[in-house]
């Protein structure tokens, strides 16, 4: 019985958590308040060849390197992984993963679907989450609004959307980020975490 009693105490292993979904289902904001509420987290900061935007801090909101440089990176084997993301590269540093799964920290990754997908070959254990609007067309609605594309750039990410939506089926968990319901979308993620630490059988990451 005590054998038993000290296995269910032990702290289960870091567990590596996949953001994922189509461009424009508001995976920044859902983030950013779940920053505020869980502070065993650690969230991967992204590197990118794009510009940063007016309100974006290197090192915080991502890691702004130029195309030479992301492409030392890449033959130095630095990223966990990387993608062509319309028309820019985007990688996942491999260390600052490893060092935060290291320090005891569950790690969240914001990552396309693309990534996602290769995150799941490399570590089948990791959690996946989809976040998804509450139809296509709310999503099609968003990206419209947000008048931040030229016509052939929106055409192009609803394309890709309407592809990202066809792999919901590789993900353990579905999210729907509904219009004005932030807090509950933050709500079911902080759910499905918590939910994780639980496990009888807790997912171990191997990179």
């Amino acid at each position: 019985m005590s054998d038993k009693t000290s296995l269910y105490t032990q702290k289960p292993s870091s567990l590596l958590i996949v953001i994922s979904g189509p461009s424009g289902v508001g995976k920044d904001s859902v983030l950013q308040r779940v920053k505020g509420q869980d502070h065993q987290l650690h969230f991967v900061v992204t590197v990118t060849t794009r510009m940063p935007r007016p309100h974006e801090t290197d090192g915080v909101d991502y890691i702004f390197v130029s195309h030479e440089e992301f492409a030392r990176m890449i033959t130095a084997g630095e990223l966990l992984e990387h993608a062509l993301v319309y028309g820019e590269h985007k990688g996942t540093p491999r260390q600052q993963v490893l060092d935060a799964l290291e320090s005891g920290k569950d790690v969240i990754l914001r990552i396309d679907v693309q990534g996602a997908e290769t995150i799941r070959h490399l570590a089948p254990q990791a959690v996946l989450i989809f976040l998804s609007t509450a139809s296509e067309e709310e999503l099609y609605r968003r990206l419209e609004a947000r008048k931040t594309e030229t016509p052939e750039a929106l055409k192009l990410r609803i394309a890709t959307a309407c592809e990202e939506f066809k792999r919901v089926d590789d993900f353990d968990y579905i999210v729907v980020n509904r219009e004005n319901h932030l807090d509950e979308t933050v709500d079911a993620i902080l759910a499905i975490i918590q939910a994780e630490r639980h496990r009888v059988h807790p997912r171990k990451v191997d990179l």
